[in-house]
């Protein structure tokens, strides 16, 4: 299977890319002394104003790049790329991984969804979620969105967050048809499955995902049952 370019990038650590030691925006920001551009807000304004606000949530398009920084430029000139330098001061910050984790669930709320389980990276359905499930259906941007959001993740170490999604929306489109259709299906299996660099659960999961799609039911109770393996063993496979 051969990945897209941006993934074959990610997947590199962006090999051959500088890191620019005078460039710190993301740090700042997530350390609540920048504002982000255009909307003048720190995160914890963002946090504390906007949870819940779908309106503002969809149709406005600077705040992903600042929410979740990636080495790759976005479409707000305002934003900065993130620098190696920040990112692994970023993952050093206690704060700023808890904010971090607060950007994430901002964006599980809006796209349906809730965060169960931190450690494990366990996702269920939000109150509401029919609403939410229909909208990300209807806005195919937000699937560029939620490859920005893995790919941040995997920088700041969080990259166990990304399988407990995939998984979730394995397990809704295998066993309930929700959240199935085409365009949401290709996003998955060539994008968003492959924003993960550990290659043992890239490779898992690639394999778990194509059973689904033959007919294999991933149910709820063997979603649960992965996550809860590789919290125990550090690897989804089960024991031969």
């Amino acid at each position: 299977m051969s990945f897209p370019r941006d993934i074959r990038a990610f997947l590199s650590h962006y090999h051959g890319q500088t890191d620019d030691p005078q460039a710190s925006d993301n740090l700042l920001f997530y350390q609540n002394r920048l504002r982000c551009q255009p909307d003048n807000l720190l995160i914890s304004e963002i946090h504390q104003s906007w949870r819940k606000d779908y309106n503002q949530l969809e149709h406005n398009h600077g705040y992903i790049q600042w929410l979740f920084p990636i080495r790759e430029n976005g479409m707000n000139f305002q934003a900065q790329a993130l620098q190696s330098h920040e990112a692994a001061a970023m993952k050093e910050d206690s704060d700023v991984i808890e904010r971090i984790k607060a950007s994430y669930g901002l964006m599980l709320d809006f796209y349906g969804m809730c965060l169960l389980n931190s450690e494990s990276g366990l996702v269920g359905r939000s109150e509401g979620y029919r609403a939410r499930y229909r909208n990300l259906l209807q806005a195919p941007h937000n699937n560029l969105r939620i490859t920005r959001i893995f790919k941040c993740l995997s920088e700041m170490g969080l990259e166990h967050l990304n399988a407990g999604f995939l998984l979730h929306v394995l397990s809704e489109q295998s066993e309930h048809k929700q959240l199935n259709t085409s365009l949401l299906r290709d996003s998955m299996d060539r994008w968003w499955a492959n924003c993960l660099r550990n290659e043992a659960d890239r490779e898992w999961i690639g394999l778990t995902i194509k059973k689904a799609r033959n007919g294999e039911t991933f149910s709820r109770e063997k979603y649960q049952a992965s996550l809860q393996r590789r919290k125990e063993s550090g690897s989804f496979s089960e024991p031969t």
